[in-house]
């Protein structure tokens, strides 16, 4: 049974702009192949962050999905990003 979600992803900019096209492009192509159907995507922009965290990053660039998916799905495609380096964080609402 699909239920409805929100997807927050902070990606790494190293102070370039540039990728972000394609990495969205990724994480919307992995959502889509796991069976699940994209209802809107909001680009946030780039935040710095409050609290300094591991990688000394001082800010990210904020993506926001609302999609409607298995909950399998959430599983499969958290697990595949994980092992991309862009992705620093990515979590996951159910609405």
């Amino acid at each position: 049974m699909k239920r409805k979600y929100e997807g927050i992803y902070i990606l790494k900019l190293q102070g370039q702009d540039e990728g972000i096209d394609e990495m969205v492009g990724k994480i919307t192509k992995e959502l889509e192949s796991s069976g699940a159907k994209l209802d809107k995507i909001e680009r946030l922009g780039r935040k710095e962050f409050v609290f300094p965290n591991n990688a000394k990053q001082k800010h990210g660039y904020y993506v926001q999905y609302h999609f409607e998916a298995d909950p399998s799905a959430i599983n499969e495609v958290e697990s595949h990003l994980k092992l991309n380096e862009q992705v620093m964080l990515q979590h996951y609402r159910r609405l």
